[in-house]
């Protein structure tokens, strides 16, 4: 990955490379948990899944990944960002391999669960690396940078998985992209460690990323106790990133799960014919990403302040989902319409969660944002298994069974398009303002 234009490129080195090792873990992340939806068709035959099957895996995936969040901030806050991203990415790819041996229903419900309580550290690891080696100007475009590892991930799983299912076996899928974890392990260990004990890094780039840092003992390594969650959760704004995330994050899940089902009931397309329509999706959520890290970085370069920025960003995003309402209306016209305006509205997602990631960074001190990250990556697993045990579940399997899926499509739509403005409403009520939490207070 190229390392995008820094505002000084000549101390901008060692702190994009870490930012390519982060979007390489978010890369393998995504690919792991998108296989079993590209997979979909051919486990449906062999254990005659029906849609509500589908769900209670799902249900079982996001359950674990929400009770994963809840405590594994605090683990990575506890061993710090180099061992902790290592033990969750050297678990998931184990989890992720072990789908192979799976030979039951119940088996890929412990599976995916396995996947889900692993897999929950890497964005409470990610948001952490980014504060650590970024200045806050930066750290949106950094973290729109590596999360569009998430689309590039979702981009090669229906490039890869079905045609590896259709040659060689729909388990060498799973292990095949489980192993790829292991060569970041590597890299990892190679390459990464904190600012403060970077034998490698300058005096200049070192003093760039802790440029707005107040405080100099944060410039250093932390040694402060580490902050409950108990007295995490008395402060407005980290109930404004738990509602955020619970209202916005069931959608992502949404289109990864459901996209390729969605592409196959209602235009009929199996198999490697998916292929083009999810990676076109995923595309368009790359550049959203990344774009919408840089949208609040050209706000802040124009003289607005950088929380300002942030959330005016965030407005501007959440207008761009709507139009997914429109969605099968558009697909009547041509597929490749409805594929359009799902695009956009992944796309907007990308580019909000590269914002309300930042916005952590923003309003807590560097010792507490794996900690307030996780809580609100557990608050987003738990709004996917309401909107799937609630919505998705019960209202999929009737409409499937009258006939009438596409209804259920339509709702679903609706839902989506509605959910960032809600979202954005909420946040804004409970941290109007940019207020750095002082934790000693």
């Amino acid at each position: 990955m190229p390392n995008p234009p820094s505002l000084d490129s000549t101390i901008g080195k060692y702190r994009w490379t870490i930012c390519s090792l982060v979007f390489f873990a978010t890369t393998v992340n995504y690919l792991d948990r998108a296989v079993i939806s590209l997979l979909k068709p051919y486990l449906e035959v062999e254990f005659k899944w029906n849609s509500g099957d589908y769900a209670n895996i799902e249900i079982a995936f996001k359950l674990a990944y929400s009770l994963g969040m809840l405590g594994v901030g605090r683990i990575i806050d506890k061993l710090g960002t180099k061992m902790g991203y290592a033990l969750s990415t050297f678990l998931w790819s184990l989890a992720a391999i072990g789908h192979a041996f799976v030979s039951s229903t119940l088996g890929f419900s412990v599976a995916r669960a396995f996947l889900g309580v692993t897999e929950a550290g890497n964005f409470p690891a990610a948001i952490k690396t980014t504060a650590e080696w970024f200045p806050q100007k930066e750290r949106a475009l950094a973290t729109g940078i590596f999360n569009s590892g998430s689309n590039v991930g979702a981009i090669i799983a229906p490039l890869t998985v079905p045609l590896i299912a259709e040659t060689i076996g729909w388990q060498w899928a799973f292990i095949i992209t489980g192993a790829i974890g292991f060569v970041w392990l590597g890299l990892w260990f190679w390459l990464y460690e904190v600012p403060a004990r970077h034998a490698k890094l300058t005096k200049a780039e070192f003093d760039y990323i802790h440029s707005d840092v107040d405080d100099l003992a944060a410039a250093s390594i932390e040694t402060e106790p580490k902050v409950s969650w108990f007295k995490l959760l008395t402060y407005r704004q980290t109930w404004a990133f738990v509602l955020g995330k619970f209202l916005t994050d069931p959608v992502w899940w949404f289109y990864l799960f459901w996209l390729p089902d969605f592409l196959n009931k209602q235009y009929g397309l199996k198999g490697t014919a998916v292929a083009l329509p999810v990676a076109a999706v995923y595309v368009l959520s790359s550049i959203g990403s990344v774009g919408g890290g840089w949208i609040p970085l050209n706000f802040i370069r124009n003289g607005m302040p950088a929380f300002k920025a942030r959330k005016t960003s965030m407005l501007l995003i959440a207008l761009c989902v709507f139009p997914i309402v429109f969605a099968q209306r558009l697909g009547q016209i041509d597929m490749w319409l409805a594929v359009l305006v799902i695009g956009i509205a992944a796309a907007a997602h990308q580019a909000w969660s590269a914002n309300i990631f930042t916005t952590v960074s923003d309003m807590f001190p560097k010792r507490a944002v794996a900690s307030v990250t996780g809580i609100g990556g557990m608050a987003g697993g738990l709004g996917g298994i309401a909107l799937t045990a609630l919505v998705q579940k019960r209202m999929f399997v009737y409409y499937e069974s009258i006939g009438q899926l596409d209804k259920a499509y339509f709702i679903m739509f609706w839902i989506c398009g509605g959910a960032y403005l809600l979202a954005w409403v909420l946040m804004h009520f409970l941290a109007p303002r940019m207020k750095k939490i002082d934790l000693e207070a």
